[in-house]
């Protein structure tokens, strides 16, 4: 499937007139018509260009590609040769467009091939990083460009509209919540733990919002599938162990932590509301379970063996954490508000750590020292 130089078999083909062909369906939007059609992914690099890097803003009709994203992209690919998935390429195309439809009528009419010149100018208006990825994981394993990847054509009207087409496709866009994204990821072994924590530990079970990142002030849950998660993988980082005792380490840690905040029992036996909990105290939210995660890690880095670090996690029963509590302004809130940047999470770490005399990092001690000298 692809150009003049391959037919739809990827066959070496001839064309007099020296044109791209590509199989396609025609449809009609907005009373423009648009291609929808296959391109083999060897293609892709060779044909779909970037705008210039040097071009000033006004004058160009794609962002800057951010490189930083690219590894990321790459690996997936690379990584999932049988599994990978990618949603189609949207490109402008700057030159002539010829439609040839398989009949003249029916739906004949909207299914065929188009040709465009060699000379034309392809211009991707979304899609320009997984393009990159693309001719980067074609170096790594040329297999892949006999596959394909679907590519939607508009003809090119101008900058103005290309610029437009980039505001419009993105305009909407929004990423799915973290919690949702757990929910679904089945190649991350930490995501799978954060859903078996949610569904099967007594302390999470019942109590987690497993699709949004965030709890309406009325939700009947403790604790988000995404907070579960990032306190999970700060408990575990660096540890050598296999997955089976991941989860089963990280759910005697979290059984431990319950057994010194009363107030996750007294919801899970209705006698308190997740809500009034919420509102009252600080455990449930996310900066507390990240920060929990945290100094959980220290512990376990010592020992893994539950007997040996739960009589610690007893001290953190001194905790106040009531929102009553002054200590917890300027650490876990902000004007009386939860604030989840890496300083405050770091100051909340610091207050527990010293609940459970365990030494503070250089880092941490650093903004420690910030904080106690009164410095934003």
């Amino acid at each position: 499937m692809g150009s003049s130089v391959a037919s739809q078999s990827a066959e070496p083909a001839t064309s007099a007139g020296f044109e791209y062909v590509f199989p396609a369906i025609r449809g009609i939007q907005a009373g423009r018509e648009f291609y929808v059609s296959m391109c083999p992914l060897r293609l892709i690099p060779k044909i779909f260009l970037f705008d210039e890097d040097e071009l000033a803003p006004e004058v160009r009709a794609q962002r800057i590609l951010n490189k930083g994203r690219l590894p990321a992209l790459t690996r997936y690919i690379v990584d999932n040769p049988t599994d990978y998935v990618f949603s189609a390429l949207t490109a402008s195309v700057d030159g002539d467009i010829r439609f040839e439809g398989i009949a003249d009528s029916g739906v004949g009419m909207r299914a065929g091939q188009i040709r465009i010149s060699m000379a034309a100018r392809f211009l991707i208006n979304d899609g320009q990083h997984r393009r990159a990825a693309i001719e980067q994981a074609l170096k790594e394993n040329p297999e892949l460009g006999e596959e394909t990847i679907a590519v939607v054509f508009f003809h090119d009207a101008g900058l103005a509209r290309c610029q437009q087409m980039f505001a419009d496709l993105n305009r909407h866009a929004v990423r799915p919540p973290r919690s949702i994204g757990v929910l679904y990821d089945h190649r991350d072994d930490l995501a799978t733990t954060a859903r078996l924590l949610a569904m099967r530990a007594p302390v999470f079970k019942g109590h987690v919002e497993m699709e949004s990142s965030t709890l309406s002030q009325r939700s009947r849950k403790l604790f988000t599938l995404s907070s579960v998660y990032y306190a999970t993988q700060s408990l575990l980082q660096g540890l050598e162990i296999t997955k089976d005792q991941s989860r089963e380490l990280a759910e005697a840690y979290w059984a431990a932590v319950d057994g010194v905040i009363p107030e996750w029992k007294l919801v899970r036996h209705r006698e308190l509301t997740a809500s009034d909990v919420r509102r009252d105290y600080l455990h449930s939210h996310g900066i507390a379970l990240h920060a929990l995660g945290r100094v959980g890690n220290s512990l376990l880095r010592k020992s893994l063996t539950p007997r040996t670090w739960t009589p610690a996690l007893k001290r953190l029963s001194s905790v106040d954490w009531s929102r009553a509590n002054t200590d917890w302004e300027g650490r876990a809130l902000v004007a009386g508000r939860v604030s989840k940047s890496h300083q405050n999470l770091t100051l909340t770490v610091n207050y527990l750590r010293q609940h459970l005399k365990l030494d503070l990092s250089a880092e941490e001690q650093r903004v420690e020292d910030a904080y106690l000298r009164g410095d934003s």
